[in-house]
């Protein structure tokens, strides 16, 4: 039997190579995936080699020398082909979501990393469970609370599910912000009571405008208008000192994005230290591994959360993945992604 993968070979190159099935170990479940998606910032700095700064998720050295094949693709969805010994959460047969897969048509996990889908759920929706836990723990992190205005700043994939995550869980207004005008548009679409472009002259002036209770005027308080909660997803230190601009004093911000590039610098200061803002580390490793908490949820938890959103309809994600590939697209699709620019949401079909 082959088992496709999706492998990037070299820099700026992604081919399509069988390699051999893999043995399921006690504990492990094996899965034939149906959908897998494309994390468009990850996988555009691990298909062009950028060095992950020694986070470790990718095949790198400690001192940041990149190695090849490597693999992206950790959140899909599938159906289960063998469990082994002591699984008892699924059995053959069962619709699942897989959390830390990689583009492969058949991958074996552990136990934990696989999600039983309910009733009504899409493979395609499904397949966004693991890649939803990343903006989900960005917002437990900042302790929203129902009512608090919210901004995000970048709209790919992951910005996308913040949007549609903040609106679910009360924040008002939500805020997107991205310099690309079709972004916007689609921010509006899944939810985003206003978008902004953040480049433009008086960006933080829009959000304070938004978020103005004209407090000020009836108890002659100090400027408290911007947004309460920013998550930051592009990971560009420009847009984080913007974010700053746009907060409001004693905001709480989520650094979701992966900044691999050091090299900047912010007023710490003015923007952070005298306004008694928050900053916040959300890379997605940075969480409990088996017991979750206020605030602090291990992975199998937030991705079963969002399994019963949508089973439940609290989720609107209507069209969410813009792009559905066969395997054998994945040269050109990867070739597009190491370009750079704005990329839509990419999943790939295994069963085509």
């Amino acid at each position: 039997m082959k088992n496709r993968n999706i492998v990037f070979t070299r820099k700026d190159t992604a081919e399509v190579v069988d390699r051999p099935m893999p043995e399921v170990e006690a504990g492990e479940v094996l899965v034939r995936l149906v959908r897998s998606c494309v994390s468009a910032g990850t996988e555009r700095a691990n298909v062009t080699g950028v060095p992950d700064n020694a986070v470790g998720i990718f095949n790198t050295y400690p001192d940041d020398r990149i190695t090849w094949p490597r693999q992206g693709g950790y959140s899909s969805s599938g159906v289960v082909e063998e469990v082994g010994a002591g699984v008892s959460s699924v059995k053959r047969g069962d619709r699942v979501a897989v959390s830390w897969s990689v583009h492969s048509n058949f991958v074996a996990v552990p136990e934990k990393q696989v999600y039983p889908i309910p009733d009504g759920v899409s493979f395609e929706l499904a397949a966004l469970s693991h890649i939803s836990t990343f903006p989900m723990a960005a917002l437990r992190k900042c302790r929203l609370e129902m009512g608090e205005s919210a901004l995000v700043m970048g709209q790919g994939i992951l910005g996308q599910l913040a949007v549609v995550l903040l609106k679910a869980a009360g924040a008002v207004p939500v805020i997107a912000a991205d310099p690309v005008a079709a972004k916007r548009e689609r921010a509006l679409e899944l939810g985003a009571d206003c978008a902004f472009d953040p480049l433009a002259e008086g960006f933080a002036e829009q959000v304070r405008s938004v978020t103005d209770l004209s407090r000020k005027a009836i108890w002659n308080r100090v400027d408290d208008r911007g947004a309460k909660v920013a998550i930051e997803v592009t990971g560009c230190g420009p847009a984080l000192s913007t974010v700053l601009d746009a907060v409001a004093p004693f905001a709480r911000v989520a650094l979701l994005g992966c900044t691999r590039d050091s090299n900047f610098t912010i007023n710490y200061y003015r923007k952070v230290h005298g306004r008694g803002v928050t900053l916040i580390g959300a890379h997605t490793l940075a969480r409990p591994d088996a017991e979750s908490a206020n605030g602090w949820w291990t992975t199998r938890d937030d991705a079963l959360a969002f399994l019963r959103l949508l089973a439940h309809g609290r989720l609107n994600l209507p069209g969410f993945v813009a792009e559905v590939h066969p395997v054998s697209d994945a040269p050109a699709v990867y070739s597009r992604l190491a370009q750079g620019g704005a990329f839509p949401v990419v999943q790939f079909d295994w069963e085509v």
